[in-house]
């Protein structure tokens, strides 16, 4: 097998050097975002990607930036013909791009040219897209602009989270490689351009972003629900108190000024919306777990209060 380098950091990208070593590729050394304080000790912790390779006594490397010359003569010194990304991070330069001679493969999230960036997977469900995927491109010095080799899609599912499009992305981001990788440095598949006209951008979503107006269509509030789910969790207020929401579904049915519950119960909260109302499935109290709506109900009285400002 080929010599590559891999570069990744989350846990999105674990699954694809798993599958990459399962079969058999000589994996010379896997860059990875350095180690950053968690938890209150504020203790050292690798990347995902990091602590899958160091648990298989790969080469580890974490550059801040690949553009000092010793980053870039440290990689050229791993003598990759190819190099793999996946959910990494930091921006290649053109140093990097043109060490291999395979070039640099990335495996990225949705169905270029459309979603573009470091959140495809939140975007696609905020913009209501029935379907997404996964790209196989020859990265160039843009973002995301590379011509595609190989492309994948799923449908998205009518109550499915962030968090569980992006599981399901992950495995399907390491199959795909499997069978793309071969054929790439075979030279059996030709990159196709991507037509810029077409593209959109997943910037980066901030947790400002994930407060919920109640004047919003409910269609729209229950993927902000789904798009923001599990982290950083799409909130409201309710009694001065901040309650994270990680599931829901919209309802044409109405009662109420926007963020009124009108209706509480074993199937959900219902809060009326700016049109119809959104059924709250899962929510999180301060400082307590994520739950059913049944089981938030035991104890509290929501039914005729207030979400929201």
């Amino acid at each position: 097998m080929p010599r590559l380098v891999f570069a990744g950091s989350s846990d999105f990208a674990v699954p694809s050097l798993g599958a990459l070593l399962a079969d058999g590729w000589e994996v010379a050394g896997v860059l990875t975002q350095p180690d950053r304080p968690a938890g209150r000790r504020r203790q050292l912790v690798p990347t995902p990607v990091g602590a899958f390779a160091r648990e298989r006594a790969l080469a580890v490397l974490t550059p801040v930036s690949l553009r000092p010359p010793e980053a870039v003569a440290a990689i050229a010194a791993l003598r990759p013909e190819v190099l793999v990304v996946v959910d990494y991070g930091l921006l290649l330069p053109p140093a990097i791009l043109a060490l291999p001679p395979a070039g640099c493969i990335n495996g990225h999230a949705s169905l270029l040219p459309r979603w573009r960036g470091a959140a495809p997977i939140q975007h696609a469900i905020l913009a209501g897209d029935p379907i997404t995927g996964i790209s196989i491109m020859l990265m160039d010095k843009g973002l995301d602009t590379g011509p595609v080799y190989k492309m994948q899609s799923t449908e998205i599912g009518a109550a499915e989270t962030a968090g569980e499009l992006r599981e399901r992305l992950a495995t399907q981001c390491a199959g795909l490689l499997r069978t793309a990788l071969p054929e790439i440095l075979a030279g059996r598949l030709e990159p196709r351009p991507q037509d810029p006209a077409l593209a959109t951008l997943a910037g980066k979503l901030h947790p400002a972003a994930a407060e919920l107006d109640w004047n919003g269509g409910a269609a729209a509030l229950a993927r902000q629900v789904r798009a923001f789910a599990p982290k950083p969790g799409a909130w409201t207020t309710w009694s001065s108190e901040r309650l994270k929401l990680h599931r829901a579904i919209p309802l044409a049915e109405r009662e109420g000024p926007p963020g009124s519950v009108w209706r509480a119960g074993s199937a959900g909260i219902d809060v009326a919306a700016g049109d119809g109302s959104v059924r709250v499935l899962e929510l999180q109290p301060p400082g307590g777990r994520v739950m059913s709506a049944r089981d938030f109900l035991n104890g509290r009285a929501v039914l005729g209060e207030r979400f929201g400002a």
